[in-house]
């Protein structure tokens, strides 16, 4: 007969039931507790971002300097890194409004986007801020690396001084490099440093990670290929010489000489522009006599364009902004380089009112092979330009085609084609001087585009322009080389 199963005694049980329960309470506890430990001891940041700035309340524009310092162990793209700078829009003014452009970044200002971007939650310190962005060509931070100055400018495109004095990632005692939270930085989308405008940190924790509503990473930049859609301050902006761009106060032709003014060309906002609202303004200005003409040009500093496309967006006026009618105004689109056996220059000349003995409205598309012999080949388009217009020039395998609109006016080969590399440049000129009175005729340019690699139709270039700017590129140059 089987012997009965003995039951194991109470007192053994009990106390691993206990224990149990007490490994069960303290978990549920340390789950509970989790979160404010994590709070009170957050992991340690990927990044830091430290601010500067040299503005003091009242302002032409908000000028952040940042610099970017890797603290983890391996190396950082910039291009997963965003930046946040928050401010206040001042009186009813819209995200629209404010424009930005870099001056200056180790890496080069071609890297860097920006946008301005009004804040769902508005506080009393912020209600918008500007996101700069970064693209892969702008490389990596090595562990403990410092990216250097990243010099930005924001401002209005009415050009009204900005009141700077509420903008919460503004603060005028920082004249040196200091850490700043009112300046948030994210990678891939996730906050990382700083503290938002309504009291957001950083986690530190992966898994309840708070992601930001980040952009599409920027796509790589296209080789040989120079894009600017003229978002400056002025004649003065150090961004406008450090893009590349020289405006004219030389002496000499054409037009009247010795009456070429930086004070004439302006960056104004213009509701008809891409991006942030603004475009290059040219005003040839008189009042009939030499001594109170002023003439307008911007071009480039090098001279280091020769075959591919080139495109702008142009506005061109048959009626003077302020006076009386009636003017030989040349309102110019061109390139010009070289010199002697290599002198080469290709034109877009508009003349509302003609000149040189022929009547207008009219338009001139011309290929230069010497100047002093006047030995150069052109059509005549004669009709009003006076409103918005794509002029393209696309010169390949020696041949150069001039278009208008997408419709091709005027094709040159042979001799007639570029020698040498050029530059880039607009005008606006008086031929002549026909009568007294105070006048001023203006010439808009919304943007210049320039691919050295392809010929590209007109409705391929408006495509990669709009790309641009809805990325927040405003300017960029891969364009290598010098002539």
């Amino acid at each position: 007969m089987a012997s009965a199963r003995r039951r194991p005694p109470r007192g053994r049980v009990w106390p691993k039931i206990r224990l149990l329960l007490l490994v069960a309470v303290l978990a549920a506890g340390a789950t509970a507790l989790y979160p404010v430990w994590k709070a009170a001891n957050p992991d340690p940041p990927e990044l830091k971002v430290r601010y500067r700035t040299d503005t003091p309340d009242t302002a032409a524009a908000a000028e952040p300097s940042l610099e970017i310092f890797n603290e983890t162990k391996k190396p950082l793209p910039l291009s997963d890194v965003t930046l946040r700078y928050y401010f206040t829009a001042d009186g009813s003014t819209g995200a629209s409004s404010y424009a930005f452009n870099c001056v200056n970044a180790a890496f080069g200002c071609s890297h860097v986007a920006g946008r301005v971007v009004a804040l769902d939650k508005p506080t009393d310190t912020a209600d918008h801020y500007l996101e700069i962005r970064f693209t892969k060509d702008a490389g990596s931070l090595q562990p403990g690396a410092n990216s250097k100055g990243i010099d930005v400018q924001l401002f209005r495109t009415d050009h009204k001084k900005l009141d700077q004095a509420d903008d919460r990632s503004f603060d005028t005692e920082m004249t040196s490099y200091r850490e700043s939270k009112r300046v948030t930085a994210y990678r891939r989308g996730v906050l990382v440093w700083g503290e938002e405008p309504d009291g957001t940190k950083p986690s530190g924790d992966e898994k309840a990670v708070r992601k930001a509503s980040a952009p599409a990473p920027l796509p790589a930049l296209p080789a040989g290929v120079l894009f600017d859609n003229f978002t400056y301050q002025g004649a003065k902006d150090p961004a406008l010489f450090k893009h590349g761009w020289l405006v004219r106060t030389s002496k000499g032709g054409p037009g009247i000489e010795n009456t070429w003014s930086a004070g004439n060309v302006t960056f104004p906002a213009e509701k008809d522009s891409l991006g942030d609202g603004q475009a290059l303004q040219l005003r040839a200005s008189t009042d009939g006599t030499r001594s109170g003409t002023k003439q307008a040009s911007l071009g480039t500093a090098a001279s280091k364009f020769r075959d591919g496309t080139y495109a702008a967006r142009i506005h061109f006026s048959d009626e003077p902004t302020t006076g009386e009618a009636g003017d030989h105004v040349n309102q110019t689109f061109y390139t010009i380089g070289g010199k002697g056996a290599k002198y080469s220059e290709l034109d877009n000349e508009y003349m509302p009112n003609g000149g040189w003995g022929r009547p207008g409205p009219k338009l001139d598309t011309v290929t230069w092979f010497d100047h002093k012999t006047n030995d150069r080949v052109y059509t005549t388009t004669n009709k009003s330009l006076a409103e918005w217009h794509t002029m393209l020039i696309r010169v390949k395998d020696g041949v150069v085609a001039y278009w208008l609109d997408g419709k091709k006016l005027f094709v040159s080969s042979g001799k007639y084609a570029p020698r040498a590399n050029m530059s880039v440049n607009f005008n606006h000129w008086f031929i002549d001087l026909p009568f007294k009175g105070e006048r001023a005729w203006d010439m808009k340019v919304d943007w210049l585009y320039y691919n050295a690699n392809e010929t590209l139709s007109a409705k391929e270039v408006q495509s990669a322009v709009e790309g641009y700017t809805n990325d927040g590129m405003n300017y960029f140059d891969t364009v290598r080389g010098s002539g």
